[in-house]
C-alpha cells in the first residue's frame, strides 16, 4: 500500500490496472484531457453552475461535520473539500490541471494526481466523498472495492450523482455554455448504486434527493432547494441523489479484546427497583460497569443505592448525585463518568427488562448497527403498560422521526438506547448544532446519531408494567414540548 505522500511523484497519466482493456485506457485518457480543459474553464468561473456547487457544499457540510479526516476522490478544483474544514483533507484527481488549480487555491490541503481505478493508500478516513464521480467512471464497482480498503468501521461514504430525469435538460444547458461541459455519463438509478455498494460490502444508511433549482433566481432557488425538494411530488424532479453508506463488517473482527459495557441508570424516586436492577442486569461482553445517577428523589433512592453497592461487591458500580435537572442531564453525567467502550441506558423503572440488554450490545458487536434503539411497539405489551394516548403519540412521533431522520424509527421514546462511547463523544462534540433543547435525552441522541450518519436499528423489547412508584412523564405537557422539538429538528435535519 502507498501513503498519500508517495503518490506525489505519480506520472501525469497513471496507467490503469492490467485487467482493463485498451478501450478503458482510451476512455480514461480522453476524460483526463477533458477535465484539463474544464480546469481552464473553471478558472474563468463561467456559467450558472455556481448555484449548484454552492448547494452541494451545504449538503456535504451537513453530512460531514468539521474536524474530520476527509478524502475526496475526483476532487477537481478542491472547493468542496475545502468547504468541509477537515482536520486532514486529501483530494485525488486524475487531471493534472485540476490538481494544479486545487493546490494553488488551497495550499493547506493535500491534492494528489491519481486514478480512482488504481487507488492505493495506507490511510483510513472518517469520511470519503464521491461527488458527481460515479457518473464519470469506467468501472464503478472496481472503484468502490478500492474505496472499501480505506474504511474503518466508523467511515462513511457520502456521494451524489445526477438523476436520469435531468439527462436531456443538462445536455441542453451545456450546449448553451451555461454549465461546465461534460462527456457522456453513466446514468445510474438509486437502485443501481445501492446494488453496487452492496456488492462491495457497503450498506446505504441514508438517501435523499437534492437541488430542485440549480440556477440562481433570487429567493426562489433557496426556497426550492431547501424546502420544496423535501416534499412529494417536487423531490421527483430533483437534479441529484445523495447517498450515505457505511462499510459492513462485524466490529468484533477488528477488536482483540471484549469491550466493557457501561450501563447508566438515572434514578429518581426508584428505591423499590434498585435491588432488582442489581439482580437482573447481566454481565455483558468483557464486563459490565453500572453507573447510577440519582437526582431529585423524595424517597431514599440514593441511600438504597449506596446499600446495594455495599451488598454487591462483585459488581463494578459507581454512584453520583445529579446537580442539574431532567433525565438528559443525568444521562450525560453518567456518560461522562463511564469508562466502558459501549454505553447503555437502562430506565430504573424496569419497564424495559434488563435481560434484553444483550440484544442491544450484539447489534453493535455484529456490525448490524451503530445505534441500538429500544422498540416497545412490536411485541404485545403488558396490560396498562402504556396508556392509549401515549401509544397514539408514540406512533405519531415514529412516523415523524422516520421522515426526519431518513431511517425507519418505530419507537422514539423508549429509554433503552445503546451506542459506542467513541460515537457518543463525537456526538457530544457536535451538540451545539442542535443546542440544549431536549430535557429527556432521547431526541438529543437520535438527532445526533442521524447527524453523524450512524445506522440506527430498532431492538424489540417486551414492555412491562411499572411495579414501583409513578411515572415522571406528564403526558400533555411533555407531548407539546416534544412536538416543538420535532419542528425545531425539521429545520436542522430536513430543511438544510
Amino acid at each position: 500500500m502507498k501513503s498519500a505522500e508517495s503518490l506525489e511523484s505519480a506520472r501525469a497519466i497513471p496507467q490503469l490496472p492490467k485487467q482493463f482493456d485498451t478501450a478503458a485506457i482510451d476512455y480514461r485518457e480522453v476524460r483526463a484531457a477533458h477535465w484539463d480543459r474544464v480546469a481552464a474553464w473553471a478558472e474563468r468561473k463561467k456559467g450558472w453552475g455556481g448555484t449548484y456547487h454552492r448547494r452541494l457544499k451545504e449538503v456535504f457540510g451537513f453530512f460531514c461535520p468539521p474536524g474530520l479526516r476527509v478524502l475526496e476522490i475526483g476532487s477537481g478544483d478542491g472547493e468542496l473539500l475545502a468547504s468541509l474544514r477537515p482536520s486532514r483533507g486529501v483530494g485525488i484527481d486524475f487531471s493534472p490541471e485540476m490538481v494544479r488549480l486545487a493546490r494553488e487555491r488551497h495550499p493547506d490541503l493535500t491534492f494528489l494526481e491519481g486514478d480512482a481505478h488504481d487507488l492505493e493508500l495506507d490511510e483510513e478516513f472518517d469520511v470519503i466523498i464521491l461527488s458527481d464521480l460515479i457518473n464519470d467512471l469506467w468501472d464503478v464497482q472496481e472503484v468502490l472495492s478500492r474505496v472499501r480498503k480505506l474504511c474503518a468501521p466508523h467511515t462513511r461514504i457520502v456521494m451524489n450523482f445526477y438523476s436520469k430525469l435531468w439527462e436531456l435538460p443538462l445536455s441542453i444547458v451545456r450546449r448553451l455554455g451555461l454549465a461546465r461541459p461534460n462527456l457522456p455519463q453513466n446514468w445510474l438509478t438509486v437502485e443501481d448504486v445501492s446494488g453496487l455498494l452492496s456488492l462491495c460490502d457497503f450498506e446505504v444508511v441514508r438517501h435523499r434527493e437534492d437541488v430542485l433549482c440549480p440556477f440562481w433566481f433570487p429567493l426562489i432557488a433557496n426556497f426550492a432547494n431547501r424546502y420544496l425538494v423535501r416534499l412529494w411530488p417536487y423531490r421527483v424532479f430533483a437534479l441529484t441523489h445523495v447517498l450515505v453508506a457505511r462499510p459492513v463488517f462485524p466490529r468484533a473482527e477488528t477488536e482483540t479484546t471484549q469491550p466493557i459495557v457501561s450501563v447508566i441508570v438515572a434514578a429518581c424516586n426508584e428505591a423499590g427497583n434498585i435491588e432488582s436492577i442489581f439482580e437482573r442486569t447481566p454481565e455483558l461482553c468483557g464486563g459490565t460497569e453500572m453507573i447510577f445517577v440519582e437526582g431529585g428523589s423524595s424517597d431514599d433512592t440514593y441511600e438504597v443505592i449506596e446499600k446495594a453497592i455495599a451488598a454487591h461487591p462483585e459488581r463494578d458500580c459507581k454512584l453520583f448525585k445529579q446537580s442539574g435537572q431532567g433525565k438528559a442531564d443525568a444521562v450525560r453525567l453518567g456518560f461522562s463518568k463511564a469508562s466502558g467502550d459501549i454505553l447503555a441506558i437502562l430506565d430504573a423503572d424496569l419497564t424495559t427488562p434488563p435481560e434484553e440488554l444483550p440484544h442491544f450490545v450484539e447489534a453493535l458487536e455484529s456490525g448490524k448497527g451503530d445505534f441500538a434503539n429500544g422498540c416497545r411497539l412490536i411485541y404485545p405489551m403488558e396490560k396498562n403498560a402504556m396508556r392509549f394516548f401515549n401509544l397514539v403519540g408514540n406512533k405519531f412521533f415514529s412516523l415523524m422521526f422516520t421522515w426526519l431522520l431518513g431511517q425507519p424509527i418505530k419507537d422514539t421514546l423508549c429509554g433503552t438506547k445503546v451506542m459506542r462511547k467513541s460515537d457518543y463523544e463525537l456526538l457530544a462534540a457536535n451538540r451545539a448544532y442542535f443546542g440544549e433543547f431536549d430535557p429527556f435525552g432521547d431526541f438529543d441522541l437520535l438527532f445526533g446519531a442521524a447527524r453523524l450518519n450512524l445506522k440506527i436499528v430498532d431492538i424489540p423489547v417486551r414492555y412491562r408494567n411499572r411495579t414501583y412508584g409513578t411515572t415522571n412523564i406528564r403526558r400533555w405537557k411533555h407531548s407539546w414540548l416534544l412536538l416543538r422539538m420535532v419542528v425545531f429538528a425539521a429545520r436542522r435535519l430536513k430543511f438544510v
